[in-house]
């Protein structure tokens, strides 16, 4: 039987800094990834922050994955302006959070885990290999036992193996904690629930309309109408040559009042704000039914090659590697590349009637289940000799416009690893002894202080940047508790209380209808601006979206509806991103095929991943 030091379940970007963490301490490592390829399943909004904090140390990762990270990973933008929008129809209040973002941050950066995972990848096989280790994909875990004190390993397409202890890095909704027990399932109030596209978009027009150095990024954050009265809100992200654009909402909100995931992401691209800044130039065809079949196929393979091949140059004219089709032979400066650009127009134009319109381009359709940590954070993240990490220990910080994940499991990885070399070297892997170390490192950890209290420098910095927005004409208890947070003394006093008496009692007063919904609607209509949109934006439909989708279907699903004509199975109808659910008669019945694994449904039914290589691969995440 195979023997290894660790097994690490989930090739996220927490079960990646794992790898490399315990191969850089000499551990004979293996991480087993479900998906064909590392990054294949992971979706992230996202941002990946490195921070820093007075109170302790935290590991970023930079730290796991080297000094030269920033200059050589496959990043997207680094972010520098953070704003925040409260939307009522067309009319706009912005407020500019910079200085929050900036909050212990030594840098973030707009990521695409399909981009970064595999570089990640790439460093964590490079070091675990040369102790013995790697990375196996396309393996899905199917049970973990315990016999005559060894650890078996077992899954749907290996041998058994051996492992002195395990990290269990894959996802909120955890096959790990549910084969063993060491968790319940979370609860709809202790999880958001995001969905996002990707759309595409030029790099330098990105820079131009978002007013950004180069390789600059901004993030944006929506509350108001476009919440749909549901208490969370929207997020656009710049990616180098794409943007980001999804919602994030509390799961039970959406429970008490189902939509589809779909009506959230166009209410959002409704927007007229949003829809300016994804705009882009797009073709449409014109049909000529006057010619016979044969040439209408003729015309249209014309026109698809013109088309294709004028996107392709337009994308490159207006990005930095422009100069390569220079380099490459192909044309003699920049300006000659505009020309054939201008070219390709007019002949599309003129012999083939095609329109150039606004639109925009969308690319890739994901949803996925996100832990708040302030309501689920595993008190004991380990079972036997079993860490939990991530996602996968309900670890996460959504605290007002503070929005991190990504990082906070990178944290977790280190604290695990060192935990794990510790009892390899002193061959003690007792419950008492690698979890309870793992626990107190945990407990150590910044985003945990966080997650258990409110940061009083936080607070104080985003009552300083809304000092001077009045308020109190818009809510006048709003404004007056507001108000009475600005005095140190009573601000400490409050804090102090609040703090003593824990999140849990004072969340439901802080994150609720009105502070997500109904004042940010009436910023907007008593000191917003009008924004206008220049087109409609022709939002596909959700089949489109499923149309775009890649899959290795399954012929077994891997979903077992248990209570066909419950409640929350028949809201499941609404909620499912993909509408994987219908309504025969009574009974709710589910067709797997168009799952993405997203695990909304996981709460009810009898929920595990897909086999081996099966179900969605993502190609952004």
């Amino acid at each position: 039987m195979e023997q290894y030091d660790v097994a690490i379940i989930g090739g996220g970007s927490a079960g990646l800094s794992a790898l490399k963490k315990l191969s850089d301490l000499n551990k004979k490592t293996i991480l087993i990834e479900a998906g064909n390829r590392v990054g294949t399943k992971n979706v992230s909004g996202g941002i990946l922050y490195s921070k820093r904090d007075p109170r302790g140390r935290i590991y970023n990762v930079e730290d796991v994955f080297g000094s030269d990270f920033e200059s050589t990973a496959p990043i997207e933008r680094l972010i520098k302006k953070y704003l925040l929008h409260a939307a009522s129809k067309n009319k706009i209040f912005t407020m500019d959070l910079t200085s929050l973002h900036e909050y212990k941050t030594n840098f973030a950066y707009s990521v695409l885990l399909n981009r970064l995972n595999p570089w990640l990848a790439d460093r964590a096989s490079e070091s675990a290999e040369k102790q013995g280790g790697g990375i196996i994909t396309g393996v899905h875990v199917s049970d973990i036992d315990w016999v005559e004190n060894k650890t078996i390993v077992r899954t749907n397409e290996l041998q058994e193996f051996q492992v002195k202890s395990i990290i269990a890095a894959d996802g909120v909704n955890s096959e790990v904690a549910e084969l063993t027990a060491a968790r319940d399932k979370f609860k709809p109030e202790e999880v958001y629930f995001g969905v996002k596209v990707i759309i595409k978009l030029p790099e330098n027009i990105i820079e131009e309309r978002f007013q950004l150095g180069s390789s600059e990024g901004s993030a944006h954050l929506f509350a108001g109408d476009i919440t749909l009265n549901h208490i969370g809100g929207g997020f656009l992200y710049t990616n180098r040559d794409t943007l980001s654009l999804g919602a994030v909402y509390h799961y039970d909100s959406l429970l008490s009042n189902p939509v589809t995931p779909t009506q959230l992401i166009d209410e959002l691209i409704k927007n007229p704000l949003i829809s300016e800044y994804i705009k882009d130039e797009v073709q449409l065809r014109k049909e000529n039914n006057d010619l016979s079949k044969e040439d209408q196929l003729k015309m249209q393979l014309s026109v698809s090659k013109l088309i294709k091949t004028y996107n392709e140059l337009r994308y490159k004219y207006f990005s930095k590697d422009n100069v390569a089709l220079v380099e490459s032979g192909k044309f003699n400066n920049i300006e000659d590349i505009k020309l054939k650009i201008d070219s390709i127009r007019k002949d599309l134009i003129e012999k083939y009637g095609v329109q150039f319109v606004n639109n925009y381009v969308e690319l890739e359709y994901s949803a996925k289940l996100i832990p708040d940590g302030k309501r689920c954070m595993m008190k004991k993240p380990y079972f036997k000799n079993i860490l939990f990490i991530g996602d996968a220990a309900g670890r996460g910080l959504f605290i007002g416009p503070k929005i991190e994940g990504l990082n906070v499991g990178i944290d977790d990885a280190v604290r695990a690893s060192i935990a794990i070399s510790r009892s390899i070297e002193n061959n003690n892997f007792d419950s008492d002894y690698i979890g309870s170390y793992y626990e107190s490192l945990v407990n150590e950890s910044p985003y945990t202080m966080e997650m258990n209290k409110i940061d009083e420098g936080y607070l104080s910095l985003f009552l300083k940047l809304v000092k001077n927005i009045k308020i109190d004409s818009v809510d006048p208890l709003f404004g007056f508790g507001l108000r009475l947070m600005k005095n140190d003394k009573l601000r400490k006093i409050a804090i102090q209380m609040a703090n003593f008496l824990g999140y849990d009692k004072i969340l439901p007063f802080i994150e609720s209808e009105k502070t997500y919904v109904q004042v940010p609607i009436q910023l907007a209509n008593r000191l917003g601006s009008i924004i206008n949109s220049s087109y409609t934006p022709a939002i596909p439909t959700l089949s489109d979206r499923i149309a775009r989708l890649q899959y290795n279907d399954d012929s077994e699903s891997h979903i077992t509806v248990e209570n066909k004509r419950s409640e929350f199975m028949k809201k499941l109808i609404l909620l499912c991103p993909t509408r994987c659910y219908s309504l025969e008669g009574k009974d709710v019945v589910l067709q797997h095929e168009g799952c993405v694994e997203c695990g909304t449904c996981s709460i009810g039914t009898r929920w595990r991943h897909p086999k081996g290589e099966k179900g969605i691969i993502y190609r952004y995440g």
